[in-house]
């Protein structure tokens, strides 16, 4: 394992940098998911003790981003297709709310960042594969659904949504490592910020909906086909 996130500095609470580090590996991939996190190796490369670095570790537990293993250890949290089927259910319920009330309240300045997201995502399909990581396609599609979040001016929204994406991030990076495809920031984007920037609240319900739905069909797709792989490979 060898992680590229720089040992900690002790500006502020190295609780918190330590968790920080290690959450924002998992999230970009860098710690796969399924991968063993051994404390001591943690605690070398952050340059911080072992304290700060279980305590991270117990709270990534919390938010179910590390699990434990049958032999009492810690690794990266993967998530199972049927773990998939329910955020994507949780998603389709409070995003159509997200983008209800984002055609409501959404400002002009988040009506143009919410355009310039969607251009971002158009002018992908004129890159040669490779010049976007995996990471940097996800991130996109998250600031363009976390925008919509914000517009709504529901804070307690965005909150939820939060939790969400985040999960939503390990199943994502799992299946575009094979299939990076699996991920359409395009035109079902196009067709939700068109809807929001008329403010259509049914059209867009609609959009989100259907773009949340094709999008589960894929991803649970993909798993299937990377579960049965490796299960024909352990054979």
């Amino acid at each position: 394992m060898a992680l590229s996130f720089r040992a900690i500095r002790r500006t502020q609470s190295l609780h918190e940098q330590t968790y920080q580090a290690i959450r924002t590996a998992i999230l970009s991939g860098e710690l796969a998911a399924g991968e063993r996190l051994i404390e001591t190796q943690l605690a070398d490369m952050l340059n911080v003790s072992r304290t700060p670095v279980r305590e991270a570790l117990c709270q990534l537990q919390r938010e179910n981003l590390v699990t434990a293993d049958p032999h009492h250890g810690l690794r990266v949290a993967t998530l199972s297709i049927a773990d998939a089927a329910d955020l994507y259910d949780c998603r389709i319920a409070l995003e159509q709310l997200s983008v209800a009330q984002a055609s409501q309240n959404a400002t002009p300045a988040q009506l143009q960042q919410l355009e310039s997201l969607v251009k971002q995502a158009e002018s992908t399909a004129n890159l040669r594969s490779g010049e976007l990581t995996n990471y940097q396609l996800l991130y996109a599609d998250y600031q363009f659904h976390r925008l919509l979040a914000q517009s709504s001016a529901n804070s307690w929204l965005v909150t939820l949504l939060d939790q969400v994406f985040d999960k939503m991030i390990l199943v994502r990076l799992r299946t575009m490592q094979y299939n990076p495809g699996v991920l359409e920031i395009r035109s079902e984007h196009r067709r939700i910020y068109q809807a929001v920037s008329e403010q259509n609240a049914a059209g867009a319900q609609q959009a989100m909906k259907e773009h949340l739905i094709a999008s589960k069909a894929r991803v649970i797709k993909e798993i299937n086909e990377i579960e049965t792989k490796q299960g024909q490979i352990n054979k």
